[in-house]
């Protein structure tokens, strides 16, 4: 049974309508048009209980729907080892390219080196595979998206003041050039002291409860980063009334309830990547590989500070 899914667009591409059909509790899988290159393709998704990454699956359909390419989609509800398990299956089951958004870039590398076993390549997307080679790695611009956060947040205080950090999942390249990117961007504001950083794996509910212990352990911050929107929405949550005004907060993403934050004012500015884009990216990248086509190693996608005054040019949904 196919159903109609509406794709939410990253950048200016035309992007239509995907079909899905089930693929087992787990998966879907968009077919092209016939004629088309007939290539099947697995991609296996870090978690689809996150809406950025609902995006770069839509993404990924459309391209797909458009090359006329065989998508199969599987969650890995991130579990590295379910993602290993996936990508085997993606293996024996012929796929002529895997694309891997991985749950953990260091425990991804058993997936990718199962997959260059079979002679299959593999697109790393939106995070990189650490230990293992891939045809290409297709992600935001993270470090430059950190020190963007760092100077905005910044302008935000005034140039002073005290500010948390909420990492992502400890082991994701996101997470680590995210924080890098931050901690190097902050370095030029001598007045603006870092008093904690605590991992709340891009996840909302964990971003609510460890804002509220950081809280209660530094009375006085006026600013934190988060290195999702996500985590940045949780925070919102333990602030309050605060959340914007007296502690300024930036997140990163830019998904649409990170925007919709930023329109009311509750979250100062968020790093917008282009997910959907990013799924566009690596299912032509995919394509491209299983020709055994020359592909670059890795591919930035620029990101983009959202801020009050700027956020009615993205794409709200």
């Amino acid at each position: 049974m196919r159903i109609p899914a509406l794709v939410i667009a990253g950048a200016a591409l035309a992007l239509g309508l995907t079909a899905c059909g089930s693929a087992g509790p787990s998966g879907s899988n968009t077919s092209g048009s016939p004629g088309g290159a007939n290539i099947k393709i697995g991609m296996s998704v870090s978690t689809l209980n996150n809406p950025y990454f609902v995006q770069l699956r839509d993404g990924a359909q459309a391209e797909a729907q458009k090359a006329g390419a065989t998508l199969t989609v599987t969650d890995a509800q991130n579990d590295a080892s379910q993602q290993v398990n996936q990508v085997q299956n993606f293996a024996s089951q012929a796929m002529k390219a895997i694309i891997l958004n991985p749950v953990d870039s260091d425990a991804a590398a058993p997936a990718a080196k199962a997959a260059e076993r079979a002679n299959i390549p593999v697109i790393a997307a939106d995070r990189g595979v650490n230990g293992a080679e891939v045809a290409q790695t297709v992600a935001s611009d993270n470090v430059t998206g950190g020190k963007l956060a760092a100077q905005e947040l910044a302008e935000l205080l005034g140039h002073k003041g005290q500010v948390v950090v909420l990492q992502g999942v400890a082991g994701t390249s996101a997470a680590r050039d995210r924080g890098q990117g931050f901690t190097e961007g902050i370095k030029a504001f001598p007045n603006i002291k870092v008093v904690a950083q605590q991992p709340a794996d891009f996840d909302r509910t964990k971003g609510l409860d460890v804002m509220t212990n950081l809280l209660q352990s530094n009375p006085g911050i006026n600013g934190v980063f988060a290195e999702n929107d996500e985590m940045a929405l949780g925070a919102i949550k333990a602030l309050g009334a605060k959340a914007g005004k007296e502690v300024k907060v930036v997140g990163f993403d830019g998904t649409p309830d990170g925007l919709k934050a930023v329109k009311a004012g509750t979250m100062n500015a968020s790093v917008a990547q282009q997910p959907a884009l990013l799924g566009q990216q690596a299912v032509a990248a995919a394509i491209k590989a299983a020709k055994g086509e020359q592909i670059e190693k890795t591919v930035a996608v620029p990101v983009k500070v959202a801020t009050t005054e700027n956020v009615d040019e993205f794409k709200i949904s």
